[in-house]
C-alpha cells in the first residue's frame, strides 16, 4: 500500500516537472511596442573611467508587461570600449531586442534616441584619447573639480522632440544601419557586463518600474552607479516622453516558440571568441610589462578554464544522448548549462574589471580639440 502511495507520488510529481519545463518552453510574440521614453536627468558621473549607459525598456514574459531599466554609469570592461546601447526593432511579425554591447565603435541601435550623447548615431558624450576617457561637458554630467578629462562640444540634439523608443513598425523609427555600423556589429565586442545584468534583474523585480504602473514614468529613471536604486543621486522621470496605455490583458500575446526572447548561449563552446587584452600604456615601460604579463596570465587562465567546462558540457550532452531520458531530463541539463554559461562569462568579466582597477590610469594625453 505504502510502495503504490510513494509511486503514486513520483509519478505526480514527474509529469508536474514535465509540464512545468514545457509551459516554459512556451513564449510570446510581443506585437506593440515599447512605451516612448521617459524624460529625466542624468545623475553626476562618479568618477572617471565609467561610461554613460541610457535606460531603456526591457519586456517582462512571465507578466507580460514592459519595465524600465534606469540608464546609469558603467566602469568600461577595457580601455578603448564604448557602449553601443540595446533597441527594439520589428521583425515582421513581432518586435524583437537587440541587446547592447561594448566594443571599440558604437555600431547601430535603431536609430533611438537616447540622449546625453546617444542620439541615434554613434556617440558624442565623450571619446578616449591615448588609453584615457574625455568627457563632453555639453551633453554629460561631469564634476569637473574630481573629473578634469573634459572638453566641450556643442550637439544639436533633438530629445525633447522625439521620444519613440523602437525602430520601424507602426510608428517606430525608420533608420537602418550603415555599412559601417552593420559591420561593426560584427568584430570584437562584449556582452553586458556583470553589474548591468544584475541591474536590469533589480529592475524587473520592482513593480513599480513596470509601465502598466507608472504609464511610461518610471519613479527611477537614472542611478550614478548599477544597481543604487536607492542612492540619493537617483532621478526620478521629470514625465512621460509621451502618452501610453497598456492593453487590457497585457501585451495581449500568442504563444508560440519564443524566437525574440533574448537569451544567454546555452554552452560555452557557444560564446564569442575571448580577445587578447591591449598592451597597457601607464608612460612607465616598466609597470606596462609587469601588468601586461598579469593580463597574458589572466588570459591563459580564464581561456583554459572556458575549454574545461566547455569539455565537461560536452560530455554530459554525450552521456544524456546515449540514455533513455525523458524530455524534461534534456531540458533541466540545457538550463544548467545555460546557467553554468552565464555564471562563467560573469565571472570573467568582473576578473577583468578587477585587475583593470588595480592598474594606475593611463599616462593622460591633451584633451581633443
Amino acid at each position: 500500500m505504502h510502495i503504490r502511495f510513494i509511486r503514486t507520488l513520483l509519478f505526480g510529481l514527474i509529469m508536474l516537472l514535465m509540464s512545468a519545463t514545457s509551459f516554459a518552453q512556451i513564449g510570446v510574440t510581443i506585437t506593440i511596442g515599447p512605451p516612448p521614453l521617459p524624460v529625466y536627468d542624468q545623475p553626476l558621473c562618479p568618477g572617471d573611467g565609467y561610461i554613460w549607459t541610457p535606460g531603456y525598456w526591457a519586456y517582462d514574459y512571465d507578466i507580460d508587461d514592459y519595465y524600465w531599466v534606469p540608464g546609469t554609469w558603467v566602469l568600461a570592461p577595457e580601455a578603448g570600449f564604448l557602449w553601443t546601447p540595446g533597441w527594439w526593432g520589428w521583425g515582421g511579425s513581432a518586435f524583437i531586442f537587440h541587446e547592447g554591447y561594448w566594443g571599440p565603435l558604437v555600431g547601430f541601435y535603431g536609430g533611438i534616441n537616447y540622449g546625453f550623447g546617444y542620439f541615434g548615431v554613434g556617440f558624442q558624450g565623450g571619446r578616449w584619447d591615448g588609453g584615457h576617457f574625455f568627457y563632453n561637458r555639453s551633453v554629460t554630467n561631469v564634476n569637473i573639480t574630481e573629473i578634469h578629462n573634459v572638453y566641450n562640444t556643442t550637439i544639436v540634439n533633438n530629445t525633447t522632440v522625439n521620444r519613440i523608443s523602437y525602430n520601424g513598425g507602426n510608428g517606430g523609427i525608420s533608420a537602418r544601419p550603415t555599412t559601417e555600423e552593420e559591420s561593426t556589429a560584427h568584430e570584437r565586442h562584449v556582452a553586458p557586463v556583470a553589474d548591468q545584468t544584475q541591474h536590469a534583474q533589480e529592475a524587473r523585480a520592482n513593480p513599480q518600474q513596470r509601465a502598466s504602473v507608472n504609464r511610461g514614468k518610471p519613479p527611477v529613471a537614472a542611478t550614478p552607479k548599477p544597481g543604487a536604486f536607492k542612492d540619493r543621486g537617483v532621478a526620478e522621470a521629470r514625465s512621460a516622453g509621451g502618452p501610453y496605455t497598456p492593453p487590457a490583458g497585457g501585451n495581449q500575446p500568442r504563444t508560440e516558440n519564443n524566437s525574440a526572447r533574448p537569451s544567454t548561449p546555452t554552452h560555452v563552446r557557444d560564446l564569442p571568441a575571448a580577445e587578447r587584452p591591449a598592451a597597457p600604456n601607464t608612460g612607465n615601460p616598466k609597470l606596462d610589462q609587469k601588468y601586461q604579463q598579469q593580463q597574458e596570465k589572466l588570459y591563459a587562465q580564464q581561456e583554459k578554464e572556458r575549454q574545461n567546462v566547455a569539455q565537461q558540457q560536452e560530455k554530459e550532452d554525450q552521456k544524456l544522448a546515449k540514455q533513455n531520458t525523458s524530455v524534461a531530463q534534456k531540458q533541466q541539463q540545457e538550463q544548467h548549462h545555460q546557467q553554468q554559461t552565464q555564471q562563467l562569462q560573469q565571472k570573467h568579466q568582473q576578473q577583468r574589471q578587477q585587475l583593470q582597477q588595480r592598474q594606475p590610469p593611463p599616462r593622460p594625453s591633451k584633451p581633443p580639440k
